[in-house]
């Protein structure tokens, strides 16, 4: 097991990673019945996708002996309705590294295929792009 979701009164739930002990709190998002005060369960799905975008490239850049340090992604994520669903994620990654273009496209590529984006389903529409100082 590695984590234990509580259902809180209020559209909320408090889920619990086993092992560390975080905790992360959703909300369901103001255009469904919520308040918006957390990430919506949908948020995370992703934000997911860019962290592990982000992990991989961290992994592959280690191999390569070059730190990412201080790189960040942007998250966009668009509902559609009918059904209600995520139709598409966008996300901006930028390095505040300059590096070879053979080496940008190396963790470009790494990226791409992390273990989320691999899991979502083809309907969704992913973009992302990648900006190297």
């Amino acid at each position: 097991m590695i984590a234990k979701v509580l259902y809180k009164d209020g559209l909320r739930t408090q889920a619990k990673h086993i092992q560390s002990g975080n905790t992360i709190t959703t909300d369901a998002p103001i255009d469904n019945n919520g308040k918006g005060e957390a990430f919506s369960p949908t948020d995370l799905v992703a934000s997911a996708l860019a962290s592990c975008m982000l992990t991989i490239m961290g992994i592959k850049s280690a191999q390569l002996n070059i730190s990412l340090e201080g790189t960040t992604a942007e998250v966009e994520k668009i509902m559609s309705s009918n059904p209600r669903r995520i139709a598409q994620i966008i996300i901006h990654i930028k390095a505040p590294i300059a590096l070879d273009k053979r080496v940008q496209i190396m963790l470009e590529k790494a990226a791409l295929n992390c273990p989320v984006a691999k899991s979502l389903s083809k309907d969704l529409i992913s973009k992302t792009h990648f900006s190297w100082l």
